[in-house]
């Protein structure tokens, strides 16, 4: 097989490939026995006529072509692998000839990958946060603790308070009409939670058991309702019910029963391990988020518009996804949300162009650098997958097919690795301030 390559613009190359005449006439032996078995003939079992009766009966070139279905395609990879090119759409084939005792002439335009000039990728200077635990950050993880493990008291005598949780029965119009969804019996609701709309909750304080509020509110202007945003709502307003938390005392008994600390000093212990912990996790993906953001920057590429397309319609799967989780379709959210999928693939766009760019410029540093996986790391990966889906490795190993994904992903983190371990840390900025409050912290004690 011969072929050739000619480059043409905006990342597209035409290849002419020659595939020898053999394997043309053996590929056109193979068409002649599919097709005689899909054609009644007069006077001949199907798939009993010979080729001259068949060519007779349909003509030469549905064979041919049938031949140059079953030899174009391989004979495509083949060209693409030994010109290292890397397509990114289907490709659009002319086939120029193909006849008996002839070899196969085909065309096939495609767009590839463009060619990224990387920038400087080594050496970047990247804030890089200390790691910082207060007492006061103990302290503040602490009192979460003590909301989460407290008791709930019920209260009949006194009004409800900030922090409460009250059970109310509710039911709200809008331009003195109700909305569906806009009521409910026996709802819990903890005062000051920002649950419900602004202003809904602060009303309720000071109510007690079995009274009756009606609560005024408006809606934002931001509303995903399109309906309710900007608009005044009037809710009726039952409690049925106040309870109050009591927190337990922070003492070697509070530690034994909220992890498996033995005192509380060993607690406050632990809980500075776990914050320490997550503040690093938290920082080293800062740094490698930072350093990609270098590199990509400091490169030029030309995107081309079929990967950015694919990325948005990606985008748009995942949206959909989500929604379905919340029991919504994609066309009640654009319905609710007063968009189109125009306005989806707009909003979507630059995003879309960020990753594809990405992309291309992580993938031209690991090839710039030789990263690929090795068969360790492969073997180390889907055994890691088999703990956490607590199957077996083999059954992953099976599941992930030709592992190409696996090894593409793997590349892409070593890439990064490469880039950090590469990087030169330099002090935080005054207001980039490091330390993680026990507020943002997601630890839990053992």
């Amino acid at each position: 097989m011969k072929a050739a390559v000619e480059k043409l613009d905006k990342n597209q190359v035409l290849l002419e490939v020659e595939v020898e005449a053999p394997r043309v006439q053996k590929a056109i032996d193979q068409a002649y026995r599919r097709l005689v078995k899909q054609v009644n003939i007069p006077g001949f079992r199907k798939g009993k006529a010979p080729r001259f009766i068949l060519e007779q009966y349909i003509g030469k070139e549905p064979i041919y072509n049938e031949a140059a279905e079953i030899v174009i395609p391989p004979a495509y990879e083949e060209a693409v692998a030994e010109h290292q090119l890397e397509p990114i759409d289907r490709p659009e084939v002319e086939i120029v000839k193909v006849e008996d005792g002839e070899p196969l002439v085909f065309k096939a335009r495609v767009e590839v990958k463009p060619e990224v000039q990387v920038g400087p990728y080594t050496g970047l200077e990247v804030e890089r946060q200390e790691v910082e635990v207060t007492e006061a950050d103990i302290d503040a993880y602490l009192k979460r603790l003590q909301e989460r493990y407290a008791e709930l008291e019920v209260i009949e005598d006194e009004p409800a308070a900030a922090g409460d949780i009250v059970t109310i029965d509710f039911k709200g119009t809008v331009d003195g009409q109700p909305y569906p969804g806009m009521e409910g019996n026996n709802y819990p609701l903890e005062l000051g939670s920002g649950t419900f709309i602004t202003g809904f909750e602060e009303q309720l304080v000071g109510a007690r058991v079995n009274e009756e509020r009606t609560v005024n509110v408006t809606f934002p202007s931001d509303y995903h309702e399109k309906d309710l945003a900007g608009k005044e709502a009037v809710f009726q307003v039952t409690v049925r019910g106040i309870k109050r938390k009591k927190l337990a005392p922070l003492d070697d008994e509070f530690a034994k029963d909220v992890s498996e600390c033995e005192t509380l000093a060993d607690l406050r212990q632990d809980i500075r391990r776990r914050l320490e912990d997550s503040q690093k996790q938290r920082i080293e993906a800062a740094v490698r988020q930072a350093v990609v953001e270098k590199a990509v920057a400091a490169a030029t590429v030309e995107l081309p518009e079929v990967m950015v397309e694919r990325r948005i319609d990606a985008r748009i799967r995942e949206l959909e996804r989500n929604l379905q989780a919340q029991k919504m379709t994609l066309e009640e959210f654009l319905k609710n949300t007063d968009k189109t999928i125009g306005d989806l693939e707009k909003e979507f766009r630059p995003g879309a162009e960020r990753d594809v760019k990405t992309e291309l410029v992580l993938e031209a540093i690991a090839k710039a650098e030789n990263i690929q996986p090795s068969q360790e790391e492969i073997d180390a990966e889907i055994e890691r997958m088999a703990r956490i889906f607590r199957q077996d490795p083999d059954t992953v190993r099976k599941n992930l097919g030709d592992l190409s994904v696996l090894k593409y992903d793997i590349m892409i983190k070593k890439t990064i690795d490469f880039l950090v371990e590469h990087s030169k840390p330099v002090p935080p900025r005054e207001q980039g301030a490091a330390g993680e409050t026990a507020e943002t912290a997601e630890a839990t004690p053992a």
